[in-house]
């Protein structure tokens, strides 16, 4: 790996911005190590996850959803620790895009971009739907089936939280602090409340038991590849923080730390909440209010106030996840642009704002018409539904390809220390290995059910990027030739001092 600096974190200030240019400069040191915790919570959207898919999973798995997130979220945090070891090779607001190109391919790399940004922008559109409808039920709730309605309110809360991210990430880590810390502590609060009702009272569902968590409850033709696949969408989105490592203080360590936090903090929530749907509400209710269960569950706990406060919860966790959406798919995007993979307008920023603008204009307006296109093909249900496995696919593409890259870049060191060989090489691996299997499985078992719809959004726009790839194979010399990661062979069994975090327009 190549020395760049004896200062671990030589790209932030000083003499470096001035070489950097201001097509190329994103405001350094704009999200704290706290910031980063909180916009990798953020990013997976605890509330609006349990109130969006709960019914989703437990339809899938039954009295076997508690496992699947289990399952599914120890192969999530190797894939954690993954971008944790990558991110400290390698700061690059491109995330998987920049690792899997420079330890694999850059091919691989790109389509794990790419896979980012479609992913990113399938759930803007189906973000959005919830976030007008939570608004709508909390202020007007004799309005709750008014699409045209629902679909304007989104599209507000939506243009509002493109305008935070435009307008700086000091601006966007504002935001998300005052949105993520009312909503964290209302769900918080709710678990507790959860615990004492199920323990103390009589509720409508089987009492829990620990065989909840083992596979009894996930035998059958496909039931567990369908779980999983919806348990890595609960997760998805800790890896924001991955995407401002280049705005975040010492983000070669802050921004990978962040994301394991972020990823266990939401899966003790996600276990607590799915248990206590389960224990509390009856199957038929749950199905019944598919679309936001913990409006249901809130008003069981605590009758008469707690639906509407947990209304207010999912509606900000919806509002703040688009902010973190349009995050990731910005920050990959001008990546991309940087490198010329794409038009390299995509790579310049505002030189006042410092935020990369013209992406982040170009997501908000094919989003738009996506968002209000979507009206006119199904319903509500049936886009969450598709859009929900479709974006499973594509995270377990990525998030498969990164798992791979952390193992082939520090290959040299993993036999140093057992730390290096369970956190770098053994825990990562093993969360490729599970979400590769979801990723061919998943497209297999689609078939299977004839969701053609599922593996073209899913599969389909992976495969589009080679698209992109063709066109701008030759301008993008650069990116394409990249040198992989590399690790000095006399490292010893810490992460490496020397992290290159240059510009990686300058490399």
């Amino acid at each position: 790996m190549t020395q760049t600096s004896s200062r671990p974190d030589a790209s932030h200030g000083g003499d470096a911005d001035h070489h950097r240019g201001d097509h190329h400069a994103l405001a350094a040191d704009g999200v704290s190590a706290a910031g980063s915790i909180v916009m990798a919570v953020a990013g997976s959207a605890p509330a609006y996850s349990i109130a969006a898919t709960t019914a989703t999973l437990v339809g899938a798995a039954a009295l076997g959803a508690p496992a699947a997130l289990l399952w599914c979220g120890i192969p999530m945090l190797g894939i954690a620790w993954a971008f944790l070891y990558l991110g400290r090779l390698d700061v690059n607001a491109g995330a998987a895009y920049s690792w899997v190109a420079r330890a694999l391919h850059p091919i691989l790399g790109f389509l794990s971009g790419w896979a980012l940004v479609i992913s990113a922008t399938i759930f803007m559109v189906a973000g959005a739907l919830p976030a007008g409808a939570m608004t709508v039920t909390l202020f007007a709730p004799e309005q709750a089936e008014n699409v045209p309605l629902i679909t304007g309110v989104g599209a507000l809360w939506f243009l509002v939280m493109a305008a935070c991210v435009l307008f700086g990430v000091h601006v966007t880590a504002r935001a998300q602090w005052i949105m993520s810390v009312i909503e964290v502590g209302i769900l918080v609060l709710f678990a507790v409340l959860m615990i004492v009702r199920a323990a103390t009272s009589a509720h409508a569902g089987p009492s829990f038991s620990w065989d909840w968590l083992g596979f009894q409850h996930l035998t059958g033709q496909g039931v567990f590849v369908s779980a999983a696949l919806v348990a890595a969408f609960y997760f998805w989105g800790w890896d924001v923080s991955a995407n401002l490592n280049e705005e975040t203080k010492d983000g070669h360590k802050n921004a990978g730390s962040a994301g394991i936090i972020g990823v266990i903090i939401v899966f003790l929530l996600f276990e607590i909440f799915t248990i206590a749907t389960l224990v509390i509400l009856p199957q038929k209710t749950i199905e019944e209010h598919s679309a936001n269960v913990l409006s249901v569950l809130g008003d069981a706990v605590w009758p008469g106030i707690g639906g509407k406060v947990l209304v207010i919860a999912v509606a900000l966790s919806t509002i703040a996840t688009l902010e973190t959406t349009l995050i990731q798919v910005t920050r990959t995007l001008f990546s991309m642009g940087r490198d010329n993979t794409i038009p390299k307008a995509f790579g310049r920023i505002h030189p006042k704002w410092r935020t990369p603008a013209f992406a982040t204009l170009v997501v908000v307006g094919v989003s738009i018409v996506l968002f209000v296109g979507s009206n006119f093909v199904g319903n509500v249900g049936e886009i969450m539904n598709n859009a929900i496995l479709s974006i499973g696919i594509q995270i377990a593409f990525y998030y498969t390809l990164a798992g791979v890259a952390v193992v082939v870049a520090y290959r040299k060191v993993l036999l140093k220390s057992v730390k290096n060989f369970l956190l770098i090489g053994l825990w990562p691996a093993a969360g490729a290995v599970f979400m590769g299997v979801m990723f061919v499985m998943g497209i297999v078992q689609n078939f299977q059910d004839d969701a053609i719809v599922v593996n073209i959004l899913g599969l389909g726009l992976i495969v589009l990027g080679v698209v992109p790839i063709v066109l701008f194979y030759r301008k993008a010399r650069g990116y394409y030739t990249r040198r992989p990661l590399e690790l000095p062979d006399e490292l010893d069994a810490a992460a490496p001092a020397n992290v290159d975090d240059r510009d990686p327009a300058a490399r």
